[in-house]
């Protein structure tokens, strides 16, 4: 499954734009503000029907316009699909509408359609994945999960659901309307799940572990960097989860919910035993970032058999000479990547004919060349 191309109106700064992606290294170029990485958002918007920049689909509308749409065509070998994302914005008492289709079926979610070509992103903003509160580092690695095994993704809603519905009856048994009784049977279903959800995502970090540590050192990271996956929970079965949550009863009720379980879990990037989101520099949280993306590729390339489209922002810019050859010739021995830049030359190999160039004026995409 790859990329074949984009088509975006009023998407930030595009009135209107299209850009042929490449089989394999395509290399974004412009100055500055051109609006390089609003192409590389518009893909991933396309591709998973959010932006992996804000929360507020609202600012992806072009200024003045009110309604955007973004297109991308895939091919699945020789078979075409094609992915739409459509948001109209609220205005008076219209509420926002926002459509997402897969071959021309509307769907609730672009994340389940098995025609969408897997996705990673590297931009600045994502070092709140590093740097932010552990929740973010637990959705990132239910993802992980849920692509590595498809099959799992329930996984995390179920907990989710089943952990609404006992924070629900704490409500009601400290407002005096449930009986204590009534906890047994949700704190068991609740054993059952994070059980379950604990075991994948230590499953995925020991998968994570090796190519991890491998790739950090490659791209240049001081010390013994890796990455540890710290479940709050020492429950070896069901019942010792229970009896963790029995004796915390009093706090969860005074507070008015659970505060035990795999949704207080850590993933934390260590180096030399301290963690890099509190003792790291901003360069060396960069290149742990970088080192996690591609050692998820390479897990995901091992255990299904399908390399994600890795779309590049401002990366070159903390690597010296040495390790941008290598970045690059890891991206360009399989699959598509995608790579911004203000200069050329900071790309080894954007010269040559086999990597398509796209360069980028304000709201505008020249197409230099189309890689076979």
């Amino acid at each position: 499954m790859r990329v074949v191309s984009v088509e975006m109106r009023d998407f930030r700064t595009y009135a209107r734009a299209e850009a042929r992606i490449g089989a394999g290294l395509t290399v974004v170029h412009g100055p500055n503000g051109a609006g390089k990485s609003n192409l590389l958002e518009g893909i991933y918007f396309g591709c998973t029907g959010r932006s992996p920049r804000t929360r507020s689909d609202r600012e992806l509308i072009r200024f003045g316009a009110p309604a955007t749409r973004v297109a991308v065509r895939l091919l699945d070998g020789e078979e075409p699909h094609e992915l739409t994302v459509g948001y109209e914005a609220a205005t008076g008492g219209a509420q926002a509408v926002k459509r997402m289709s897969a071959d021309g079926a509307e769907v609730e979610r672009l994340l389940d359609v098995p025609s969408r070509p897997l996705i990673s992103v590297f931009m600045p903003d994502r070092l709140e994945l590093l740097k932010g509160p552990p929740a973010l580092r637990r959705a990132h690695l239910d993802q992980v999960v849920a692509a590595i095994w498809p099959a799992r993704a329930q996984a995390r809603r179920e907990y989710s659901r089943v952990l609404a519905q006992r924070n629900a009856l704490l409500a009601r048994i400290r407002a005096g309307r449930a009986s204590h009784a009534a906890m047994a049977t949700w704190d068991r279903e609740l054993a059952s799940k994070a059980l379950t959800l604990r075991e994948q995502r230590a499953g995925a970090v020991n998968l994570l572990a090796e190519p991890f540590a491998l790739k950090a050192g490659q791209l240049g990271c001081n010390g013994e960097v890796s990455i540890e996956y710290r479940p709050r929970s020492k429950a070896l079965d069901e019942d010792q989860f229970v009896a963790e949550l029995q004796e915390r009863l009093d706090g969860d009720l005074e507070r008015g919910f659970s505060g035990h379980g795999p949704h207080r879990d850590e993933l934390a990037i260590v180096r030399d035993g301290r963690e890099l989101r509190v003792y790291g520099s901003q360069g060396e949280q960069r290149l742990a970032l970088l080192a996690l993306l591609l050692a998820e590729r390479s897990v995901l390339a091992r255990e299904r058999g399908r390399t994600p489209l890795m779309l590049l922002d401002d990366v070159m810019s903390e690597l010296d000479g040495e390790r941008r050859e290598l970045l690059v010739g890891e991206l360009s021995a399989a699959g598509q990547s995608v790579i911004a830049t203000t200069d050329l030359g900071h790309v080894p190999t954007a010269g040559e004919a086999h990597v398509t160039r796209l360069r980028i004026s304000p709201g505008t995409i020249l197409q230099e060349a189309i890689a076979a």
